[in-house]
């Protein structure tokens, strides 16, 4: 199954994510398909936290990916 989630970057205690399509198969910071995003919880401006392609995340769920629980939330964020 094809998954939409989140793959940890960036040092110790300074965690910084990338936006991934992978399948659910490979590790977490393995093997992906595509990267569509990043999400940076340490930065203070909004505006540079959250970067996703809407339109690329879309196709993908007509495909039948399926994001997880985190990415559900930060979308529902973005779209505020």
């Amino acid at each position: 199954m094809v998954k939409i989630r989140l793959a940890r970057h960036g040092s110790k205690k300074k965690p910084f994510y990338k936006i991934v399509i992978a399948d659910n198969r490979f590790f977490r910071n393995g093997r992906f398909i595509e990267k569509i995003g990043f999400f940076n919880p340490i930065e203070k401006d909004n505006s540079k936290k959250l970067s996703v392609n809407l339109n690329n995340l879309k196709k993908w769920i007509r495909k039948g990916a399926q994001m997880s629980q985190k990415i559900k939330f930060l979308i529902k964020k973005l779209k505020k």
